[in-house]
């Protein structure tokens, strides 16, 4: 594999390491394995329009991918509940960050998936310090966290569930704007919104993302 020079080094198992990763997670919950290989697509193109280098949006593109493989380990009955989790089931399901970046640990003695890991497990946290699981607040959180945080909230609310539709992406704009300070990095939400409508849908398609991801190249 050809290193990403002057940006970084991706080891060549990076890419079996996290096929391995995301095969459980498919056989375990295909609606979040597909969930995670769109994150991942858009988080690497939100971190290209901030201006991050390309090693900078590998990394963006691989914690997008990994941030919910924690899922595993929580209860399908809660994931898939067809209404408002109850404190319990939320209690329970604010565990996933943790448990995603417990399964990144065996691979965080390289310093790519070292530095993917924090980005996973804070992917929750919001601005205000309101989110979980650590309460971090502002720019504690990491840059990658909070990029994931927006594209993850962009497909969430634009996947249709049993419970609902879908919602259309103005309305996702608007929402993003309206938390922008509080939840979500006011400059991000800033980007997404001027950029986004330039991104081209075919190249977010999860199955061509899956391709990508098998091949160490």
């Amino acid at each position: 594999m050809t290193k990403l020079k002057s940006w970084g080094d991706i080891p060549e198992w990076a890419f079996a390491s996290t096929r391995s990763i995301l095969e459980a997670l498919k056989m375990s919950d295909s609606e979040t394995y597909f969930h995670c290989l769109r994150v991942g697509e858009s988080a690497r193109k939100l971190a290209r329009d901030a201006g991050l280098n390309e090693y900078q949006q590998k990394l963006a593109e691989f914690s997008g991918i990994l941030h919910d493989v924690g899922k595993i380990g929580i209860d399908k009955t809660v994931i898939h509940k067809p209404a408002r989790l109850d404190d319990q089931e939320m209690t329970l399901m604010k565990n996933h960050p943790i448990y995603s970046a417990q399964i990144i640990e065996p691979l965080t003695h390289h310093d790519f998936f070292r530095q993917i890991q924090p980005a996973v497990r804070a992917h929750h946290e919001r601005i205000d310090g309101e989110g979980y699981p650590d309460m971090l607040r502002g720019e504690a959180i990491p840059l990658l966290a909070r990029v994931v945080l927006v594209v993850d909230t962009l497909d969430a609310m634009g996947s249709t569930r049993a419970y609902r539709k879908g919602l259309p992406i103005d309305v996702i704009y608007r929402e993003l704007q309206k938390h922008s300070g509080q939840q979500f990095d006011p400059q991000l939400v800033r980007i997404f919104i001027e950029s986004h409508k330039y991104w081209n849908s075919g190249e977010s398609d999860a199955e061509t993302v899956d391709k990508v991801v098998k091949k160490a190249a």
